[in-house]
């Protein structure tokens, strides 16, 4: 039996089939004839090896599992109501191919010790997918060991591995991606993605590619054009040591004797359980190095697995690095820090109210409780804008709620949206109670607020409209949070990240609306000695919360020995002399406001103590801003090892530094599209 594929054109009278079969085009003995043999789906090259098709028969359970090693259904044909035989619509080609084994969980094999490091499946796979030279679907890294003369390296050829649970599809806001029944590929739509980069963040593997030329993502596609006519990918095709192979997963190849799920390299497969296989037989050294500029290296345990451990490439020595704090993810810095701040401005004194503190109530009814309100919403504004700036497709910015049953992404953007919403509703509703706003719309405008908002119970509305607002600002700072909980980055899965977020909410929240409530109430001739010491010690709280964060962490990270503990590496020497400023400003802010917050608990003149204060929390922004910098540039990911030049960071910085990068060969992307 031979892979097909079948052709249909149907009318109301007849039906007509092509049959095309790939293997009639392979090269003969009689060289001079033109090859005429064609496939809708792909173009098959010139004399295609026999060890480029897959089986052409029916996989067996005699041959294959009925399910992987983590439970799932191999045949995915029966968890899904879609019909057998749908098209994957290749190329928009409505036509379907007749692999026998199309509705089965593909997936890699990889023999590394048959890998001789010739990058031909990098080559053949950016050829077929017309890549330019900063970008790779596959790409193979090195680990090494030893000492002369035995000295040993391991290649890692490594591409999408279509996992059974993608993290990359549950992330994705704008639903780009989607796991196929068809050979259970996880195909990615680069036409529907709008660059924000998360699935990036998320996948452990280095798969998803974020082209910032284009401003978009893009994928391996399991080259599926070329499974539907009987061919493997192009990359498996081209390898010359036949280290890789595809197939039915949990179907060991001929002449293999391994089947595992890792190798020194390759991060936790129970993060997203990835449908490669390995084979590994060699023996090599207890500790394999990255020959990239990570500082992350590989240690055998007493069970024969490889863990990750620290690597102090860098030494111990301390530096500040203040210029490169400077990176793409600038956007991001003061979107979090002006959306965090805008939550805690809005929640002090409208929860104040609620509890029916007097100097709150009376600040609430006052003409500047609207400036409040859309002070808030022009800060949530901003922040989101400073979102929409960091996408590659800023204009497709709307796409981001289209995942919001999976990704955290989606639904923060949602609940800050929300948030600004909220704000924008009782700015409306709290016009016709102010004063200022009336007498402008009847002197200027013509129009009687009053009269026109008549019979409506303003006040239910504002408190209504205010809770929606704070409901929707909590869920959007929750799922902010939700976002950076990944596990392919440990320096951000951890509670201080909450901790971060929380605390800046509080202290930079108390700032803006503590300048704006206690200026208003001294305007107002109220006592402001309550008020003062609500936002006083919600301050302090925020940064005794945050301080908590970071003790936690330095303590967690410090005994770590994952990529966490590596990033924690680099914080205490490459950006060292930063961390310790950043550190030693917090701690100063504590003391200070514990200070401050004693005076006035003694009983000292609150007015004389607001100059203090003030210039405290300014103090503070620098802290935060610092510190935010920090928690973006510092990240490690439980990345793929690269090599001494592609897909390694330190080569990448040593390019731009020495303009090498402005070489469009040099496969250094530029920063920005």
């Amino acid at each position: 039996m031979m892979n097909q594929i079948i052709k249909e054109s149907a009318t109301e009278e007849t039906l007509s089939v092509e049959i095309f079969n790939p293997k009639e085009i392979m090269s003969t003995a009689d060289e001079g004839k033109e090859q005429q043999g064609r496939s809708d789906h792909w173009q098959v090259r010139t004399q295609e090896q026999p060890y480029a098709f897959l089986p052409d028969h029916v996989l067996t359970p005699d041959e294959v599992a009925i399910e992987n090693r983590y439970g799932k259904r191999i045949d995915l044909v029966e968890l899904t109501d879609k019909p057998k035989n749908r098209s994957l619509f290749i190329n928009e080609n409505p036509e379907v191919g007749s692999n026998p084994n199309r509705n089965k969980q593909h997936g890699f094999f990889f023999t590394a010790d048959n890998c001789i490091g010739c990058h031909a499946c990098e080559s053949a796979c950016s050829e077929k997918n017309d890549n330019p030279a900063h970008l790779a679907f596959r790409s193979v890294g090195y680990v090494e060991g030893g000492s002369y003369p035995d000295y040993k390296r391991m290649n890692i050829s490594m591409a999408c591995n279509h996992c059974d649970d993608p993290v990359c599809l549950k992330g994705c806001p704008t639903r780009a991606y989607t796991k196929h029944a068809e050979y259970g590929a996880v195909l990615q739509d680069p036409e529907t993605c709008f660059g924000c980069g998360y699935c990036t963040w998320v996948c452990p593997y280095n798969a998803p590619q974020l082209d910032p030329v284009k401003g978009r993502v893009s994928k391996c596609n399991m080259c599926v054009d070329r499974l539907e006519v009987g061919l493997k990918p192009a990359c498996v095709s081209a390898c010359v040591g036949n280290a890789l192979d595809f197939g039915v997963i949990e179907n060991t190849p001929e002449n293999r004797q391994q089947c595992k799920t890792s190798i020194p390299g390759f991060p936790d497969p129970d993060i997203t359980h990835p449908n490669i296989r390995f084979q590994q037989v060699k023996d090599l050294p207890d500790e394999m190095t990255r020959t990239d500029g990570m500082p992350v290296k590989y240690h055998k345990d007493k069970q024969g697995n490889y863990k990750p451990v620290i690597d102090q490439k860098a030494g111990v020595r301390k530096s500040w690095n203040f210029a490169r704090l400077n990176s793409r993810e600038n956007p991001l810095v003061l979107f979090t820090l002006f959306a965090q701040a805008a939550l805690g401005s809005f929640a002090i004194p409208f929860i104040g109210a609620l509890f029916g503190m007097e100097a709150f109530t009376r600040f609430v009814d006052s003409a500047l409780f609207l400036p409040l309100t859309i002070i808030a919403l022009l800060m949530t504004s901003f922040a989101l804008l400073m979102s929409v700036t960091h996408l590659g497709k800023p204009m497709r910015f709307y796409r981001g709620f289209n995942n919001l049953r999976y990704s955290p992404m989606a639904r923060e953007g949602f609940g800050l949206a929300m948030f600004s919403a909220g704000c924008g509703l009782t700015a409306l509703f709290s016009l016709p109670s102010n004063a200022w706003v009336v007498d402008f719309a009847q002197h200027l405008l013509g129009l009687d607020l009053i009269y026109l908002s008549q019979g409506l119970p303003l006040k239910s509305i504002v408190t209504g409209t205010g809770l929606f607002t704070l409901i929707s600002g909590a869920a959007g700072l929750f799922y902010m949070n939700k976002c950076y909980q990944i596990k392919a980055r440990p320096f951000w899965n951890h509670i201080q990240t909450a901790t971060a977020f929380v605390g800046n909410s509080l202290s930079l929240g108390a700032l803006v609306s503590g300048v704006i409530v206690l200026g208003t109430l001294l305007a107002m001739d109220i006592a402001i000695e309550k008020a003062m010491l609500v936002f006083a010690s919600l301050f302090t709280l925020g940064l005794v919360i945050e301080a908590l964060g970071l003790i936690i962490h330095n303590h967690d990270l410090n005994r770590s020995d994952n990529e966490g503990g590596a990033a924690h590496y680099v914080q205490c020497t490459t950006f060292g002399k930063t961390y310790l400023l950043r550190n030693s400003l917090l701690t100063l802010n504590i003391i200070a406001a514990i200070t401050l917050l004693s005076l006035q608990l003694s009983g000292f003149n609150s007015t004389t103590l607001l100059l203090p204060w003030l210039a405290l929390a300014l103090l503070n922004c620098v802290t935060a801003l610092i510190g935010r910098a920090l928690f973006y540039i510092l990240v490690i990911p439980t990345t793929m090892p690269g090599a001494f030049f592609w897909k390694n960071k330190s080569f990448e910085e040593h390019a731009r530094d020495t303009g090498l990068a402005d070489n469009p060969a040099t496969g250094v992307a530029p920063l920005a599209h």
